[in-house]
């Protein structure tokens, strides 16, 4: 039983859930995830563009000290 629990555990993979069933929940709230899952991705999409630019910053930064 011991050895079923541990393979099971250690087999185990994540969902596999896509948000391809938004079509077929047309008549449901399932609109507002939808709307949700694209302000996230504009929000990491921006964070990003963010981080790069701190990052460009900050390696301009002790350049212009030196000279």
């Amino acid at each position: 039983m011991r050895l079923l629990t541990a393979i099971l555990i250690l087999t185990g993979t994540t969902a596999a859930a896509h948000p391809g069933h938004l079509v077929d929940a047309a008549g449901h709230n399932h609109w507002v995830a939808g709307i949700a899952l694209g302000a996230a991705g504009i929000a990491i999409a921006l964070g990003a563009l963010k981080g790069l630019k701190a990052k460009a910053k900050s390696e301009l930064q002790p350049e212009e000290q030196a000279a």
